[in-house]
């Protein structure tokens, strides 16, 4: 059994993070010690571990909760598994797709001669709408 301080070091999340995931359900809670301290098994390093992962591949708590359950039975088919991955995947080529648009708009400020701001592309394009190549990036939202 190990502290919140070693499973921290040894998954590289924060504590606060791993007090987080345990307040929402996301990681059990775990046992106390004698003094009220808490303790964990190399399986809630496993777990957690795996939720680190899950995270930096951008799967949202909801989707993370799904496949740790889904993980708890090897021996089932994995479909269901496959599913939520394709979905993210969907999300994530939607997203680049998006981001693309908004890099195209960007780049424009290359055009900038650094004159002053009374001849700045960047600033006539944000002030005029219709000087952007596309309305579609009025959805963007790079910060999900």
């Amino acid at each position: 059994m190990i502290s919140i301080g070693s499973l921290s070091k040894n998954t590289g999340v924060h504590v606060s993070t791993i007090r987080y995931y345990e307040k929402i359900g996301l990681l059990k809670t775990p046992e106390r010690s004698q003094g009220q301290q808490r303790r964990y098994s190399l399986k809630d390093v496993k777990d957690l571990s795996f939720i680190r992962h899950s995270r930096e591949l951008g799967f949202s708590i909801d989707n993370i909760r799904q496949l740790l359950a889904l993980s708890k039975h090897p021996e089932k088919p994995c479909h269901n598994i496959h599913s939520i991955a394709e979905q993210h995947l969907n999300k994530v080529r939607e997203l680049i797709k998006q981001l693309q648009t908004l890099e195209r708009e960007l780049q424009h400020v290359d055009t900038c001669q650094k004159l002053n701001v009374a001849h700045c592309p960047m600033i006539e394009k944000l002030f005029d709408h219709s000087l952007c190549l596309s309305d579609t990036h009025e959805k963007i939202n790079p910060h999900p």
